[in-house]
Order: C-alpha cells, then sequence, then structure tokens
C-alpha cells in the first residue's frame, strides 16, 4: 500500500476541516482507451497492492476503473474502505454550481460508487465568472457527502490565490505535473501556503526523459531503474504520485519505487531542472 498522507480543507478563517487519509502513491489511467485496457491495469494495480486510482471524466474510462473495482471487491481484494478513487470534474464541463453537481453525480454512476475520495475541478473554468458558483458546486458536493474531499488541478499560484476571495474550504488537493525536470518549486509551496497538498502527475513526464544521462548515472548509483527514481522523487518531496501505465510490469517496477532510497543523493537532481512541461498546463492562463 505505500505510506499514508493526511489532507483536509481550510476554512478561510485557518481551521481545518474535512480531513482524509490518502494513500501517497497511486495509479494513474490517462490514455487509457483502449477497450478493456484501463480495467485490466486497475485490476492488476489492486491485486499488487495499490489502494488508490486516479481517473477523470475526461478520460473516459471511468466505468472500467468502476468495473475492476467491483471486480476486485467481488475477489476479495480489496474492500472499499481501503480504496481510495480520485476523479475531476471536466473544464468544459465547469460551467457554475448545478453543473458541478450533476457530473459528479454522473461520475459517481459510471464508477458504480456510493462516494468519491476525491473530486477535482480538472482545470480553472475559461469563462472566470464560473469559477467561484463551480467551486461552490463542489463545496455542495463534499456536503452532500458525495465526495470525500475536493480540491483542483492545474491550477496557478495566482488561480489558488484568488480562490480565497470566493472559498468557504480551500482545496485539499492541487493536482499538478511534478517531476524532476520541472519541480515547480513556488508553486508547490504556494498550493502548501492554502493548506493544500500537492498531487504530481506525469512523474515520468510522460516518459521523454526517462533516457536523461544524469538521472541514469544517479539511478546507477543507488541501484534502481530511472523511472522508479523519478517516482521517489516526487514522493520524498511530499507529493502525492501517481504514475501512469497499463503494462502489467512496469505497474510492478512503478510500486517498487517505494523501496529506493535517496538519502545523499539529492542534491543531484537541482541539475536535473530545466523547466520542462510534457504536456497540457492551465497553470500559466489567466
Amino acid at each position: 500500500m505505500g505510506p499514508i498522507i493526511q489532507i483536509g480543507h481550510l476554512t478561510v478563517d485557518g481551521k481545518k476541516e474535512f480531513t482524509s487519509n490518502v494513500p501517497q502513491f497511486g495509479l494513474g489511467t490517462f490514455l487509457m482507451s483502449e477497450p478493456g485496457e484501463c480495467f485490466q491495469a486497475v485490476l492488476t494495480a489492486l491485486e499488487l497492492g495499490y489502494r488508490h486510482i486516479d481517473t477523470a471524466m475526461a478520460y473516459e474510462n471511468e466505468h472500467e476503473v468502476g468495473e475492476a473495482i467491483a471486480e476486485a471487491i467481488s475477489r476479495g481484494i480489496i474492500t472499499r474502505d481501503e480504496l481510495f478513487v480520485t476523479t475531476k470534474l471536466r473544464q468544459p464541463h465547469a460551467l457554475g454550481f448545478e453543473a458541478a453537481m450533476q457530473r459528479c453525480q454522473e461520475s459517481l454512476k459510471n464508477l458504480k460508487l456510493e462516494f468519491i475520495d476525491l473530486y477535482l475541478v480538472h482545470a480553472p473554468p475559461k469563462n472566470q465568472e464560473h469559477r467561484a458558483p463551480t467551486w461552490k458546486g463542489m463545496e455542495e458536493c463534499l456536503r452532500n457527502g458525495w465526495t470525500k474531499a475536493i480540491g483542483v488541478s492545474n491550477y496557478g499560484a495566482h488561480h489558488l490565490d484568488n480562490m480565497r476571495s470566493y472559498a468557504k474550504l480551500l482545496p485539499a488537493v492541487n493536482q499538478i505535473e511534478v517531476h524532476p525536470w520541472l519541480q515547480r518549486t513556488a508553486l508547490r509551496a504556494a498550493t502548501e501556503s492554502i493548506g493544500a497538498t500537492v498531487m504530481a502527475y506525469s512523474p515520468l513526464a510522460r516518459g521523454h526523459k526517462v533516457d536523461d544521462p544524469k538521472l541514469a548515472k544517479i539511478a546507477s548509483d543507488i541501484g534502481c531503474t530511472p523511472a522508479q527514481l523519478a517516482i521517489k522523487w516526487c514522493l520524498d518531496n511530499g507529493c502525492i504520485t501517481v504514475p501512469k501505465s497499463s503494462n502489467a510490469s512496469r505497474i510492478e517496477e512503478n510500486l517498487s519505487s517505494l523501496e529506493v532510497k535517496l538519502e545523499g543523493h539529492l542534491d543531484l537532481f537541482r541539475e536535473l531542472e530545466e523547466n520542462y512541461i510534457s504536456g497540457w498546463d492551465p497553470t500559466s492562463e489567466a
């Protein structure tokens, strides 16, 4: 299962509410679109000991995640209480209060779950007038018990700061791209300043950087794979981390990153920073 960390929401007067325990390491399911691919990946991960699954309505695979969870529960691999499920409100669906609640219910139906553990706004709504009412809808989903925690994804520091003007509860999580080549020290600090925890997606930069010779040298010195090294760097920096893979051996290899020890090598990671964004990045948008 790996380490467990606690997340929660700061109120405007600085109190922490609606706390949840989160497995810090999980499986991402982005780009698992082939029929059966996501189902098998999630089932394999759960069999190996993963207890956190990250999906999104935009990935169009919530139903396969739900089917794999149901299969794992029926086979006695897990119980619902042992599992943490994250999903997200699509940016084009983030149109206000009612839309947020409607889409949350749709995700619950897709996943065949009674509640979601963490529900995120996938990116800042394009129309700035929709941001406050969308978040109020997220807060209502939380109050209704449809989700145990709420948060955001792809929010920049200015987006987070603006939330102070309309949020009763600040986000528990900001899910952003973070890895050794995009360390985002300032954005991670801004996330933590509002009481939120960073969730790192694409910890392997979508595979673009696994052949980096500097990373390979550190991995060789430590005795692990470059992929395990990049994942463990995210974990050791306090991020919830959800590497994506549908390959069974890679799913197992990624899990073994929890055993990697970086002591004495952390300073070497500073040389890898190059502000490398591997994909979509709304964090700098208005």
